[in-house]
């Protein structure tokens, strides 16, 4: 498959999808064809294919009938129809990558997980900030990182409305944060509020690793200012991440001879790929050589599974509040 024109396809080309149709067309040089785009709304799905080629359909099933030669494929579909699309895909021979969150429950997970493995499929998960420049050259700094703070806040839209902000934005960095401290988690607390619809807006979580790692995390998507960052503190060193600017800066405290110790800044150099051209390269990679993803069905299951126990402790809390009732009027005024 190296040195064949590999035809790629969307399922799904909303505001994200459409993105990734948008790279698959710029990756054409690169041995890359779109070669369709798939959206219920058919209008939708012609006006992408349009502006970015390849043919439109309203459906998988349609789209695999005319074009047999599609081998991968990125599913851009609402969560809840992820499993269902995946494996249609799956049982037919196509590579997936399957966009953030995973799945809708774990036992969905567990199946796509599962399918992969039966069809012998190269599938990977959307976690975008993986691919993120800042987040890359971060890699090389971690030791033992001891502290985590984390900030994800976004001005509402009324995008991603079908899953609360644990699943819409604090996945992301739930997904980082894991592979970063690579411990089990031993204690989690969560509270969460629904503000503007009838699910979670804003969330405030803190884990406790088994290695005795502590993480902060505040997510909402009803600020009034957008901020991506997360700072960790590790033996002698601090490390601040800036998602947005794709930006790293550390100080590291270095003993002296006979006196204070010396604060060392560093800024690490960093690409300026775009991450979504570097996650759906590295998928399509994967795709060529037969090779593991970079971030497999596993890691998004884990990110799937934290998320899932806060949302818990999130409806526990509610509970203990009275919050519930509020929630559940917020969702009766807005259906």
């Amino acid at each position: 498959m190296n040195n064949e024109n590999l035809k790629v396809a969307v399922v799904g080309v909303g505001s994200f999808g459409r993105n990734h149709a948008r790279v698959y067309r710029e990756l054409s040089g690169e041995g890359v064809e779109l070669a369709a785009v798939v959206d219920a709304d058919v209008a939708r799905a012609q006006a992408v294919a349009a502006e970015f080629g390849g043919q439109a359909f309203g459906s998988v099933g349609e789209m695999l009938a005319a074009c047999p030669g599609v081998k991968a494929m990125s599913v851009a579909v609402p969560t809840v129809a992820h499993l269902a699309t995946a494996r249609e895909l799956m049982e037919r021979g196509v590579d997936v990558l399957i966009e953030k969150p995973l799945a809708f429950s774990l036992a969905e997970a567990d199946t796509l997980i599962a399918l992969a493995r039966q069809h012998g499929r190269i599938a990977q998960v959307g976690h975008l900030e993986r691919f993120n420049p800042a987040v890359r050259a971060t890699w090389a700094l971690l030791t033992r990182p001891m502290f985590f703070e984390v900030h994800r806040l976004s001005v509402f839209t009324p995008r991603s409305l079908d899953v609360d902000v644990v699943l819409d934005l604090m996945i992301h960095d739930l997904d980082i944060v894991l592979k970063m401290a690579n411990s089990p988690v031993r204690e989690l607390r969560a509270v969460g509020l629904p503000v503007l619809t009838g699910k979670v807006d804003i969330a405030s979580v803190r884990l406790e690793f088994e290695s005795g790692c502590i993480a902060n995390f505040t997510a909402s998507r009803i600020s009034t200012e957008r901020v991506r960052k997360l700072r960790f503190f590790q033996p002698a060193q601090y490390v601040s991440l800036d998602y947005s600017r794709r930006d790293v800066f550390s100080l590291t405290v270095k003993p002296t001879a006979g006196g204070l110790p010396e604060v060392v800044p560093f800024k690490p150099s960093v690409t300026t790929e775009e991450p979504l051209r570097a996650e759906l390269g590295s998928f399509l990679n994967a795709v060529r050589q037969r090779s593991t993803p970079e971030v497999t069905l596993d890691d998004g299951r884990a990110a799937l599974a934290l998320a899932i126990d806060i949302q818990q402790q999130m409806a526990e809390h509610q509970k203990r509040a009275h919050l519930d009732e509020v929630a559940a009027a917020m969702r009766g005024a807005i259906s």
